[in-house]
């Protein structure tokens, strides 16, 4: 049977939801949480702002952003992600509106946010430039865009060597391998191919090239151990 990239990516990230959801909320429960949102808020504009959760998974960001009382939309292409975001955030008694939608086609209006975050995301996207295309679309002028990812293109994944794939079933890890082989980001060099192409958008970027370092520092989470790296993206008028 033959199936789009799409489909096979919203079925790896559907079978890998409840213990993706399980390492999240370790993360929100854990030393890191205060770290994540420094990390994450630093660079915001001033005041409570309407904020778009790309790739929410299962709703991390979004509950950091919630506590501090922004209003939040997160955005997933796996409708059991988004179940265990929403799951999440009620158990928290935190609002947050959780939509499946597609990162590279939002269906909101331009101008409409007034910052845009993201993690871990856009390495697995089929199509990265139409996706900064369209964040750029809904975000207001002297909005910001934060993307946390890192460079998988010439990476296997394998248990011995990557900790936030330990409990990933084999067939599991040769579907993640060969998905992120299939797709065009893979043959990028990053994060210097992202900052390249949204200053050609028309953003001011600042890269920190590996935050890791900062951000996992939780010995009860399994991380990887690939660069994180943090692009804050400024839209210019």
């Amino acid at each position: 049977m033959n199936t789009t990239i799409e489909s096979r990516i919203e079925k790896y990230w559907d079978e890998r939801s409840e213990d993706f959801s399980r390492f999240r909320r370790l993360e929100l429960q854990g030393v890191s949480a205060k770290i994540w949102q420094e990390m994450l808020t630093k660079d915001f504009p001033a005041g409570e702002l309407k904020i778009l959760d790309v790739g929410t998974g299962a709703g991390f960001f979004a509950a950091i952003l919630a506590k501090l009382g922004h209003k939040v939309t997160g955005v997933d292409t796996s409708s059991k992600m988004i179940g265990e975001a929403k799951k999440n955030l009620r158990e928290l008694n935190l609002d947050a509106e959780f939509f499946k939608m597609n990162a590279q086609k939002l269906n909101f209006d331009d101008k409409t946010f007034d910052a845009i975050v993201t993690r871990n995301l856009t390495w697995t996207l089929p199509d990265v430039m139409a996706a900064y295309r369209e964040w750029r679309r809904v975000l207001k002028i002297g909005g910001v865009l934060i993307n946390f990812d890192s460079d998988y293109g010439d990476r296997e994944f394998t248990r011995g060597d990557n900790g936030a794939h330990a409990e990933v079933t084999d067939n599991m890890l040769d579907e993640c391998t060969e998905i992120k082989n299939s797709l065009r980001i893979s043959t990028h060099v990053r994060p210097h191919w992202d900052v390249k192409f949204l200053v050609s958008l028309g953003f001011k970027v600042q890269c920190d090239y590996d935050v890791a370092p900062t951000v996992h520092v939780d010995e009860n989470v399994p991380y990887d151990s690939v660069p994180l790296f943090r692009i804050c993206a400024e839209l210019r008028g």
